[in-house]
């Protein structure tokens, strides 16, 4: 019997560093490291934010009696890097250079792969798994309405795989013998199809298409946009910073907490409830096009993320959408694990890993 796989997993956020060690699939450690406001104004780009949460990881580490020396594998979180499959990456010179220059926008999650790679200690592989960056979109799905730009794949697509892998458990399914719409609603909503174990289709939820979220506009009227973009009202990164971070139910109502809305509605708010009604609809509607993608051949609609914990949202959804598919609720986003994970189906499971 081989022993147990010991994997440091890091997770840079906008605001904290989320820090976990497991053995297999048992966690050992788990911890949020918040970094301060003050310290992450210092900080003129997020590249600038490196040292502050090394030094943080592994005082994290070093506070549980842990070391690098007693790892087998490091995994950081895989931010905007090029378009690549889905899979386990080993880290590697090319992906670093793509991590540093923020190659798509800058994202707090493109230090994982430069913190994994440090901390971990020679000879003991640094991976990332299934970044934002995951495409297996077929050509027919990049067109875009001018041939300027193509449609681009940038999801939450660690948790979206991870859910659609988890859906396939539950349904008694492998994962590449079934076809599933998989809706990741957080901070960010990302709506995807996968179509025999590849995620062929989802709404670039960042600054692009898709439902409004608790923070992000989701699609908009261009024309609308184009004129408020050219009114003189607003810089480029004040107009980005809008659609991308002060959007949806924050620019409605003032909150991005769904827990804070939900009471208004209790407590008798109509515009609140219209509102939060309003992103249900657009969610519910964003399945049913990824339905259409799938040409209605779908096995289960699997909702996940941290608004699946709602019991007022998800009701809303399963209504308009429950005719397509069974509805199964994955709550939350075990991404950490899902990271881990990613190690062991290639250390353990001897599933290839990808090269960058």
């Amino acid at each position: 019997m081989t022993h147990p796989l010991r994997i440091l997993v890091i997770n840079p956020g906008s605001t904290s560093t989320k820090v976990a060690v497991y053995e297999d699939e048992t966690p050992l450690l788990s911890k949020t490291l918040i970094h301060t406001p003050e310290e992450l104004r210092r900080c003129r780009r997020i590249a600038e934010q490196y040292d502050l949460r090394r030094t943080a990881v592994l005082a994290c580490l070093s506070e549980a009696g842990l070391g690098p020396e007693d790892l087998d594998a490091v995994v950081g979180r895989g931010g905007m890097l090029r378009s690549v499959p889905s899979g386990t990456y080993l880290v590697n010179e090319r992906m670093l250079t793509d991590a540093w220059d923020m190659v798509e926008r800058e994202h707090a999650a493109n230090l994982g792969a430069p913190l994994a790679r440090e901390i971990a200690p020679a000879g003991i592989p640094a991976y990332i798994v299934d970044p934002i960056s995951v495409d297996e979109f077929e050509p027919l799905a990049r067109i875009a309405g001018l041939p300027d730009f193509e449609r681009r794949s940038l999801s939450h697509a660690l948790n979206l795989k991870a859910s659609a892998r988890q859906a396939a458990g539950l349904l008694g399914k492998d994962y590449a013998a079934i076809n599933l719409v998989v809706a990741h609603m957080g901070g960010g909503i990302s709506v995807s199809a996968h179509d025999h174990g590849r995620m062929v289709d989802v709404n670039q939820a960042l600054d692009g298409t898709g439902p409004f979220s608790p923070e992000r506009a989701g699609g908009l009227p261009v024309g609308d946009v184009m004129r408020l973009a050219y009114s003189g009202k607003y810089t480029y990164e004040e107009m980005f910073a809008l659609i991308s971070r002060r959007g949806g139910l924050l620019a409605h109502l003032g909150t991005n907490d769904a827990r804070v809305v939900e009471q208004r509605i209790a407590n008798g708010d109509a515009h609140a409830e219209l509102v939060y009604r309003a992103m249900a609809y657009q969610i519910a509607k964003e399945i049913g096009l990824m339905a259409t993608v799938l040409k209605g051949d779908v096995q289960a609609t699997v909702l996940t993320g941290g608004l699946a914990f709602s019991e007022v949202l998800v009701p809303w959804i399963r209504e308009r959408v429950e005719w397509i598919a069974p509805v199964l609720v994955l709550p939350g986003h075990e991404e950490m694990l899902a990271m881990a994970r990613g190690a062991l189906r290639v250390l353990r499971d001897g599933a290839p890993v990808s090269e960058y």
